[in-house]
C-alpha cells in the first residue's frame, strides 16, 4: 500500500520532458510552438498543502489521495481557462486581421499594414502582426517567422501563413485571401462558443456525479455507518480511499476529454 502511495506521488511530481520541445526547434516551419504556461508556485503551494492535510489525517494514503484530486481539479480549472484564454486570442487575432486587411486595401505596403495593425492589437495578436510585418518587410518567410511567435492560438496562425503563402504563390489579391480567413476565424470562435453552451448541460450532469460519492459519505456519516473512520483509520479504508480517489479522478478526466471532442480544433 506504501509502495503504491509513493509511486502515486511520483507520477505527480514527474518532471516534464524537454526533448520533444528540442525536436520541434530543428525544425520551425513544419512545428508550431504551443502556448503553455508553466506551473504557478501557486498551484504547486496549493497541491502540497492539500497532500500535507491528508497527511495529517490518515497518512500517506491520504497525502497520495488529496494530492491527487487537487492536482485534477487544477488540471481541469486551467484547461477551462485556456479555452477562454484561446477564445479571446482568436477574436483579437480575427480584428488585427480585419486591421490589416483595411490597411491592404488603402494601398499600403503589408509591413506597414502589419504594423499599424500591430500597434492597436491585443498583446496576443500584436506579436503576430509584427511577425508578418518584419518578414514582408525583409522578404522572409512568413512561416517561420509565425512560428518563432508564442500565440494560445497556434492553429489560426498556421491558416494565416498558409493563406498569405496562397496569395503570393498563385497573385491572388492579398486582402481578400486574408479577409476570408477573419471571417473563418470569427465563424469557428462563434461556434465554438455555441457549443460550449449547449454542453453546459452534460458538463453539470458531470460534475453531479463527481460530487455523487462526497453525498454518499455524508450520508453515511448521518445514518450513523461512519465511512469516515472507516476510510481513515484501517488498512482496507486506506485502500479504498485511495482506490476511489484515483477512479473519480480518473473519470473527471474521462468526462473533460469526452466534453472536449465536441469543440471544433
Amino acid at each position: 500500500m506504501v509502495t503504491v502511495a509513493v509511486l502515486c506521488l511520483a507520477v505527480l511530481c514527474w518532471p516534464a520532458m524537454p526533448a520533444r520541445s528540442r525536436l520541434h526547434s530543428l525544425h520551425p516551419t513544419t512545428s508550431r510552438r504551443r502556448y503553455r504556461r508553466p506551473p504557478r508556485p501557486s498551484s504547486i503551494t496549493l497541491t502540497c498543502t492539500a497532500a500535507t492535510a491528508g497527511w495529517l489525517v490518515t497518512g500517506i494514503p491520504g497525502a497520495a489521495a488529496a494530492a491527487l484530486a487537487t492536482a485534477t481539479a487544477q488540471r481541469r480549472w486551467r484547461a477551462r481557462r485556456n479555452l477562454q484564454s484561446s477564445l479571446t486570442a482568436i477574436d483579437a487575432l480575427a480584428e488585427a486581421i480585419r486591421s490589416l486587411v483595411a490597411a491592404l486595401r488603402t494601398g499600403a505596403h503589408p509591413a506597414d499594414a502589419a504594423e499599424s495593425a500591430a500597434i492597436d492589437a491585443h498583446p496576443t495578436a500584436a506579436a503576430p502582426m509584427r511577425a508578418i510585418a518584419a518578414a514582408a518587410r525583409l522578404d522572409g518567410d512568413l512561416p517561420r517567422a509565425l512560428a518563432a511567435a508564442v500565440s494560445p492560438t497556434p492553429t489560426a496562425l498556421t491558416r494565416l501563413s498558409r493563406a498569405w503563402s496562397l496569395a503570393q504563390r498563385h497573385g491572388l489579391p492579398l486582402a481578400d485571401v486574408l479577409a476570408a480567413v477573419g471571417r473563418d476565424l470569427d465563424q469557428r470562435a462563434r461556434f465554438t462558443r455555441q457549443v460550449l453552451a449547449r454542453m453546459a448541460g452534460p458538463r453539470s450532469s458531470a460534475t453531479v456525479l463527481a460530487l455523487l460519492p462526497a453525498l454518499g459519505l455524508a450520508l453515511g456519516q448521518v445514518m450513523g455507518a461512519h465511512p469516515l473512520r472507516v476510510l481513515t483509520t484501517t488498512p482496507i479504508g486506506h485502500v479504498l480511499l485511495l482506490l476511489g480517489t484515483a477512479f473519480l479522478c480518473a473519470g473527471i478526466t474521462w468526462s473533460g476529454h469526452l466534453t472536449n471532442q465536441a469543440l471544433p480544433q
